[in-house]
């Protein structure tokens, strides 16, 4: 039996599904997930093994414009990067809301040979027929898609004629990886994603993008595992904030992102966390150089 293996690459503005997307393609939540815009900050491999093919999928940062700090610049960088040495492109556009970032995004396609699919996400916001076939149409004019595939990351809908119609695309190969293999991640990562995920779900306004999250202690030996984190902050007001009156915000981050590991990664998890603060963290090239791992 011929197999298919090849690697996927999901691109698309902040916000508009690609992390939701990713998670179910792979069929596990890999890459942190918020309504806020952003939230991926590393280019995330995951793995999908069906009986004759291997999809290697790419989740990336949203591409954004106006960005002036270092970290912005490497995460268009590492979004951009992703669209080389692949297979197959999945362009998400919200729901046809075409904005900067897509022609921005287009632009970019414009140069590359592989095929793309131009994956229209949010669809279950459309209320009526005619506008996802005027949808449809508008968007066949703006490039030479070699498939539009309308879905609804959130609802499941579609997802697995996505996958269909992404198969002829993938060269005849065997496959990359072993068919248990998922992501390239460790879980560290894992861990450090769920921490911030669960920080974007508490955090008001801009203050989520002011941290970073290290894992400084996974001690699996113990029952329950032993976990320690820290969550890095650029100002002593941003701290406050997460700390929150008597540590009550920092205990509910570290409550929901503790259920999420358990979950997650099948364990009984201790964990704490920490809050310092680190001065313009995100224009330290020591830092951010960690996004571009």
């Amino acid at each position: 039996m011929n197999t298919r293996c090849g690697y996927i690459a999901i691109i698309g503005r902040p916000n508009a599904g690609k992390s939701t997307l990713f998670n179910r393609l792979v069929g596990q939540k890999i890459s942190s997930v918020s309504y806020k815009p952003q939230t991926t900050r590393h280019r995330i491999l995951g793995v999908r093994t069906e009986v004759d093919a291997q999809f290697v999928y790419v989740d990336t940062p949203g591409i954004h414009l106006g960005g002036r700090k270092l970290l912005n610049r490497v995460l268009n960088k590492n979004a951009m990067n992703a669209l080389h040495d692949v297979q197959l492109i999945y362009m998400i556009v919200d729901g046809g809301s075409w904005t900067r970032e897509e022609e921005h995004i287009l632009r970019q396609i414009r140069a590359v040979e592989c095929p793309v699919i131009l994956v229209l996400n949010k669809i279950d916001k459309l209320k009526q027929r005619e506008q996802l076939f005027e949808l449809l149409s508008r968007s066949a004019e703006r490039f030479n898609f070699a498939e539009i595939v309308p879905i609804s990351a959130l609802k499941r809908d579609n997802i697995e004629s996505l996958v269909n119609v992404s198969k002829q695309y993938l060269p005849v190969s065997a496959f990359f990886y072993q068919e248990e293999y998922l992501t390239d991640r460790s879980t560290h990562f894992i861990c450090a994603e769920l921490i911030r995920e669960a920080a974007f779900v508490f955090l008001d306004k801009e203050l989520p993008y002011a941290t970073h999250v290290e894992i400084e202690k996974f001690d699996a030996e113990q029952t329950p595992v032993h976990i320690s984190a820290v969550i890095w902050v650029e100002k002593d007001s941003q701290k406050s904030i997460i700390i929150g009156k008597k540590g009550d915000m920092l205990k509910k981050i570290g409550s929901r992102a503790r259920l999420s590991m358990q979950r997650q990664l099948d364990i009984k998890a201790h964990l704490e966390i920490w809050v310092k603060l680190k001065k313009d963290w995100q224009d330290n090239p020591q830092v951010v150089g960690q996004y571009e791992k």
